[in-house]
Order: C-alpha cells, then sequence, then structure tokens
C-alpha cells in the first residue's frame, strides 16, 4: 500500500486539470480603434512611418528589481507609452475584450463565477535589436493574477513572447493582420527575445480577478479523507533515519503558483492550484480536519557540478570556483541553469504567513516544517528558483548548488489538534484564546489547550509585547507546572514595569518557590555575559518600584539577586581572564548593570554585593571607576548613601591610595608576578618571570613545549618577547622581558593617582 502522503499527491494529481499557465487568442483587427496623444489615430496594421510617430512621444521602459525601479538597457531595451495616453474604443471593442477575458478565464482554469478585469498598463514600441530578459511580473493590485498582452498587427520577426512555468515553456508571435492576445498568470517568468527586423508594438493589461465562489472540489473525496485518516494516525517517517516518530500534526501540500499576501485566497488561485485545493480542501472537512493556505520559503540544496564539467572536474582543482549567486532582477536566478543536479542534499521549508481557517485575514508566522509533513505534485527542482547560488569544491565540502523558492501551499491539521497546530507557529491567536476560554469561564478547556503546548511550546520565540497576555493566561489558568511552562519561552530583557501587576498576580497565586523558578528559566540563556542585555537593567528601577507598590517586594528582590548572580558571574570571568583591552571594555559594560542592580537591591542583598566586589582583585576598578563617575553625572550625594555607591567609592580610594603608596619598581627590578597551570613547563616559566635579575631565558623546547609557552604569555599579556631559533634539535625558544614592565606601572600609577584625586574632590567621602 503507497504511504499516505504518496496516495495523495497521486490522487490530487489525478484531478481534473484546471487550465493552463497561458493561453493564446486571435481576433480581427476591425475591432480596435486606437489613439494615441501627440500621435493621433493610429493606423492597423502597422507601417514604419507610424511608429517612429510613436518612439517619438515614448520614454525608455522602466523595470522593477526588489524596491528599485530601474533603467538598464542590457536587462530592457524598449520604449513606454503611459496607458493615459491612449484611448481604446471601437464599435466592438467591448464585446471583444469582454469575451477574450472570458476565454481566458477558463483557459487559465479560474473559477467559472471569477470575473476578470483588464486595467491598461502600458503601449510598448520594441525595434530592431530590442528585448527584455527573462523576469516576472509583480502583482500591482491585490486582485491582479495575471498579464495581458496585445500584439498589435505588423510586419517583424523575432520579438517573441516566451512564457514558462514549472519546466513548460510556451511562445508566441504576433500576427501580421489580425491582434494576437496571450494571457499569463504574473508568477510566470517570460522574456521578449530580441527583434530581428521590423518593429513588435503590444498593448499590455494588468489582469485583475474579482472574486466569485471558489473552485468547486471535483474528485476522489472519499478516497482522499481516508488517505488523510492515515496520515495523521500513522507515526511520521523522517527521511534520514529509521526511527519512527509520533504521527504528524500537519500536511502542508505545496501549490504550483506563487501569490503575495494580498493575493492569496480560495477564490483567487492559479491553474491547476484552484481545482487541486477545492479538492484537498473538500476532503479535508469530511476528514474532520482544518485546512488554511500558507506562503511558504523552500531551500533545497543539491549535489551539483558546472554543466559541461565532469562530476569530479571540480576535486581539489579549482578552488575558485564561482559562488557570486547572481541575484538576479525581479527573481532572476542567475546562470541556475548552468548547473548539472545529482542528489537533493538537503532542504528547508518555512512557513512564513497564513489565513484564518474560514479564508479571510490572515498573519505572519514562523514555522518550520518536517520533510514527513509536506509533499507536492510539483516537486520544486521543476520550478525556477527566485535566487541560486553555487559553492565550487573547497577541500571538504562543496559543489553544492542552493536554490530559494517562494510557494504557496494548502496546510490541514486535525480539528480536535487545531489549536496546537496554529500556536506552534507562534501565533499570538493562541495565547488570546486560552485568555477569553478563562474569562468565559471554561477553564478546563483552557488547561487542557494549555497542555497541548508542551511538546514544542519551549522552542518558540514569542514576541515581547505577548509577555503581559501570557502572565495573565498563567494566574488564571491555576495550574502551576502548566503555567510555568507556558511563561518558559520568554525572557528576562522582556520584563518592564507596565508587567508588574500580572507578574504580582502571577507571583501570589504560585508562590515564591515557583517564581524563582521561573526567573531561574528566564536567566538560564547566557544572559549573563551578553552586554546587548546590560541596557535592559535600566528598567530595573521602575520594575522592582512598581512590584513593591503592587505588595510583591520578594518578586522585587528575587528579581535583583538574580539580577546580581548574572552580573557576579560576568565580573568572576573578566576580572580574572581576556586580554586586558577586551577586558577593560567588558568591565566598563558590566558597570550599568551594576549600578542599576545597587540602586535596587534591599539591605541584605547590597550588603552582599558590596562585600563580593571587595574580595574581588583591584582589576575590578575597571568596572567600579566608571560605574562612580556615571553615578557621579546622575546622582545626588543622598542618593548615594542609599544605593550604597559611598561604600563603593571607600572600597575604590582605599584601592588607589594603595596602589599609590606602593614603593616604585627598582631600576633593576626585572621580576614579574605570575601563576601558571602548574605543570612542569610552567614552573619553569614562572621561576624565570620571577627572577628580579634574569632577563633572557634560552630555552630548547620541542614544538609543543613552545606553543604551551607561546600561549601562555600571550594569554596573560606578559612583558615579555618570545622567538625561536631555528637551530638544532629541538629549536630553541628565546624569552625576553621588555621595558614594558616598567612603562605599564608607572601608567598604571598614574591613572590611579588622577582617579584619586577625583574621587577625593566629592563631597561627603
Amino acid at each position: 500500500m503507497a504511504a499516505p502522503r504518496e496516495r495523495l499527491v497521486g490522487l490530487l494529481g489525478g484531478a481534473r486539470a484546471a487550465g493552463a499557465f497561458s493561453a493564446w487568442l486571435e481576433a480581427p483587427v476591425a475591432g480596435l480603434s486606437l489613439e494615441v496623444a501627440g500621435v493621433g489615430p493610429v493606423r492597423l496594421p502597422l507601417r514604419a512611418p507610424q511608429v517612429k510617430r510613436l518612439i517619438s512621444v515614448a520614454q525608455p521602459a522602466l523595470f522593477g528589481r526588489g524596491e528599485q525601479t530601474l533603467s538598464d538597457t542590457s536587462v530592457r531595451d524598449t520604449w513606454q507609452i503611459p496607458p493615459d495616453r491612449l484611448s481604446l474604443d471601437g464599435p466592438s471593442w467591448s464585446s471583444l475584450l469582454s469575451g477574450a477575458l472570458e476565454h481566458f478565464r477558463d483557459a487559465l482554469g479560474l473559477p467559472s463565477a471569477t470575473r476578470l478585469r483588464a486595467e491598461p498598463h502600458a503601449m510598448l514600441v520594441y525595434g530592431k535589436g530590442q528585448f527584455f530578459l527573462p523576469h516576472q511580473d509583480s502583482e500591482k493590485d491585490d486582485v491582479m493574477v495575471g498579464t495581458l498582452v496585445l500584439s498589435l498587427p505588423s510586419t517583424h520577426t523575432g520579438g517573441e513572447l516566451v512564457v514558462a512555468h514549472a519546466g513548460q515553456e510556451c511562445a508566441y508571435r504576433g500576427s501580421k493582420t489580425n491582434l494576437t492576445l496571450v494571457a499569463f498568470y504574473a508568477d510566470c517568468r517570460h522574456q521578449v527575445t530580441p527583434v530581428r527586423t521590423g518593429y513588435r508594438v503590444t498593448l499590455t493589461f494588468n489582469l485583475l480577478a474579482e472574486p466569485g465562489t471558489s473552485a468547486e472540489a471535483s474528485g476522489p473525496l472519499a478516497e482522499l479523507a481516508h488517505s488523510l485518516g492515515r496520515h495523521f494516525g500513522s507515526p511520521a517517517k523522517p527521511r534520514y533515519g529509521t526511527r519512527e516518530l509520533d504521527p504528524p500534526t500537519r500536511l502542508v501540500y505545496l501549490l504550483d503558483h506563487e501569490y503575495t499576501q494580498r493575493g492569496l485566497s480560495w477564490e483567487r488561485l492559479k491553474g491547476a492550484d484552484a481545482g487541486r485545493a477545492a479538492l484537498l480542501r473538500a476532503a479535508a472537512g469530511q476528514a474532520g480536519c482544518e485546512s488554511v493556505l500558507a506562503l511558504a520559503e523552500v531551500k533545497e540544496t543539491w549535489d551539483a557540478y558546472p554543466d559541461g564539467d565532469e562530476p569530479w572536474d571540480d576535486y581539489g582543482y579549482d578552488e575558485d570556483a564561482d559562488d557570486d549567486g547572481d541575484e538576479g532582477d525581479d527573481g532572476d536566478a542567475g546562470e541556475d541553469e548552468d548547473y548539472v543536479l545529482q542528489d537533493l542534499i538537503d532542504d528547508e521549508i518555512t512557513l512564513g504567513w497564513w489565513t484564518g481557517p474560514d479564508g479571510t485575514g490572515g498573519e505572519p508566522i514562523s514555522l518550520p516544517v518536517h520533510d514527513y509533513e509536506v509533499c507536492a505534485s510539483t516537486a520544486s527542482a521543476d520550478l525556477t528558483p527566485y535566487d541560486s547560488q553555487y559553492e565550487g569544491y573547497m577541500g571538504n565540502y562543496g559543489n553544492t548548488l542552493d536554490r530559494w523558492y517562494r510557494r504557496a501551499a494548502v496546510v490541514v491539521w486535525p480539528r480536535e489538534r487545531a489549536f496546537a497546530a496554529r500556536a506552534e507557529a507562534g501565533s499570538p491567536w493562541a495565547l488570546e484564546e486560552l485568555r477569553a476560554g478563562i474569562a468565559r469561564g471554561d477553564l478546563d478547556r483552557a488547561r487542557h489547550r494549555a497542555q497541548s503546548l508542551v511538546p514544542f511550546w519551549k522552542h518558540t520565540h514569542p514576541q515581547p509585547e505577548l509577555l503581559d497576555c501570557a502572565l495573565l493566561v498563567a494566574a488564571g489558568l491555576d495550574a502551576a507546572e502548566t503555567a510555568a511552562m507556558l511563561l518558559e519561552p520568554f525572557e528576562a530583557g522582556m520584563l518592564g514595569p507596565q508587567h508588574a501587576g500580572a507578574l504580582a498576580a502571577v507571583a501570589e497565586r504560585y508562590g515564591t518557590a515557583w517564581m524563582r523558578r521561573v526567573l531561574d528559566a528566564w536567566f538560564a540563556s547566557e544572559y549573563c555575559l551578553q552586554p546587548q542585555h546590560y541596557q535592559w537593567t535600566e528598567q530595573l528601577p521602575g520594575l522592582c518600584a512598581a512590584l513593591r507598590a503592587n505588595r510583591a517586594p520578594a518578586v522585587a528582590r528575587l528579581l535583583s539577586a538574580r539580577v546580581w548572580a548574572a552580573v557576579d558571574s560576568g565580573l568572576q570571568l573578566w576580572t580574572t581572564t581576556g586580554p586586558a583591552e577586551i577586558r577593560r571594555a567588558r568591565l566598563q559594560q558590566l558597570a550599568l548593570p551594576l549600578r542599576h542592580v545597587l540602586a535596587v537591591a534591599d539591605e541584605e542583598l547590597r550588603d552582599g554585593i558590596l562585600a563580593a566586589l571587595h574580595e574581588r582583585g583591584d582589576t575590578v576598578l575597571e568596572c567600579l571607576m566608571p560605574l562612580l563617575r556615571r553615578a557621579a553625572e546622575a546622582s545626588t550625594s543622598a542618593e548615594w548613601g542609599v544605593a550604597g555607591l559611598d561604600a563603593v567609592a571607600r572600597d575604590c580610594a582605599d584601592r588607589l591610595s594603595a596602589v599609590c603608596e606602593r614603593p616604585p619598581r627598582a631600576a633593576g627590578d626585572w621580576s614579574v608576578a605570575w601563576a601558571g597551570c602548574g605543570c612542569e613547563l610552567c614552573g619553569a616559566l614562572g621561576a624565570f618571570l620571577g627572577s628580579r635579575s634574569r632577563r633572557v631565558l634560552e630555552w630548547p623546547l620541542a614544538k609543543e613545549g613552545r606553543r604551551h609557552v607561546h600561549t601562555r604569555v600571550d594569554s596573560a599579556e606578559l612583558p615579555v618577547r618570545h622567538e625561536t631559533r631555528r637551530q638544532g634539535r629541538p629549536y630553541t625558544l628565546v624569552l625576553t622581558k621588555t621595558q614594558e614592565l616598567f612603562t605599564r606601572e608607572q601608567t598604571v600609577r598614574r591613572q590611579a593617582a588622577a582617579d584619586l584625586a577625583w574621587l577625593m574632590s566629592l563631597r561627603n567621602m
């Protein structure tokens, strides 16, 4: 029996063909009357003198690249006349256009209730040698689904309109005597080949689809519904690995065409997408499932090599293989077709947007999906990527081609798992639903729903603005473990005074020990070592004051104690390790959170902080002096006493006085204080460094020994130069103490004197 996803693809692939990606129609020229401002009536078929008059009132055509509008004749070389200078009329033009639009609606497979409109966009004039490289039209309106090109009759060669999609290609040529109309979906890549002789003149229109009803389901509904049941009821089998997993949470069926957020709806699906999506949606309903439309970003990594090479040609020879990954213009994938694909190495599919289950609205999401949840009737490799990048062989990796695609998808999940399925995407909707359920008094259902989040919730990355809602929900659930799980993905750096009320309520509900566990989880990351988080501590005084006002002083103390633990961890690290330049910068950064935690600490915690600072070595001055200088600019003398800054200042003054009173180093004293790792080599190095008279050590030492000594000298920034005399065996490591030993000490003494003078200038010292 075929696997459920394979069977689903087979059933959907056999659904009623819903139309082509492009279509063609010829019409008599008598139906159109055309005038151009500055030229007058245009007689058809066109002749060269009249075309030259059109060019005289035209401008060089522009093109889009991302958010830019550019002019580059190496990409697009044609003339353009804007629609406000055009007048279209004629005895039967209205009926001709109406009939053509009905024809194209059916030919492109749009629902029969859809009404197409053609909005004039431009007149384009191509002369000899002019062209437009492969590109993709942007959807200029919410309801735009495609482009209509009306070629005016003229005698010319070249200038074919070539439209491509999903590995298929159609070329269209204009007529010498009739109107030629070509319609195609907006996500189709197309080009105009160079005109060889004569002139090619076209009118282009944006095809707008006024929604009617979505396509009707036609196909094997019962079998599709059965396959969906098997998919959601069978263990998942990942592409790589043999271990079976829990049944999938969702099914993601990738569609063939591209859509924008504004244009994604059941009523405006294109071509085969319309019939297949309607069939899958109906089957989902029959199987007790919900379905939504989504936009997906697909990245595939292929084992590949340049076309014309043998697969092994790059190995070990060409480390400069082309890897610029031409970004192209408006979806151009560069020279992607110049590579031969072999095996798919990896793929990543992330849903970035989806509609509501009722097909209305939409919201941004971020949801990576697993390979065992995805299927498609058309493989991404058969579509045109919007970007690609080739990596040539680089010794132990390379000969790979990365390709990126934008695809739409139908996402299906069982109705009983709908809450978890939507919540896993990081949807704010989940927390709002829980809060609404609690407010309605439906507590049991809210607890059950919240518990369904356990398998994945801690791996989500909720936005800071959701914290207040999460705190209210956690308090309302009245279930300690579930509430802690719900808050786990958040971080302390998201807290502000506005959260004090909800934080106090949840702490009152579950107690101090529970609150300590939540805060420990919030600080469990590398928070204490990340300077970009220190700025958050400016919120700490206001937050702690608000907590005390909400009768939660215990929470304020827990929070301030946890911040101090993070600061202390940083102080322990950076007062004892690191090159001086890096150490000094990190300690200066720690001054900000240390100042704020001193300001909010209660007496017991403040005494503990001051005692811990007192025990640190003198390198702690590189944190404490910046702290005092900033505080002196922003605080009054009374605030110094409350925050313990006066005690910090006295400790700093004592340390600085000791440095200043230390006898200057004697002229012949070359001893260097240093403690190594305790090994034999470090013992010998320490003996040399401790000698007052010895300046040079010539040390025959094998390579590994020299490397160890180099590392110890450099990491401690010792005033010692090391050189290797490459004579004999083993080579000789030559260590020489430098004059920097004296200049460093003099610099430290001068800085200490300046800092001490500044401290003494402060009042109330």
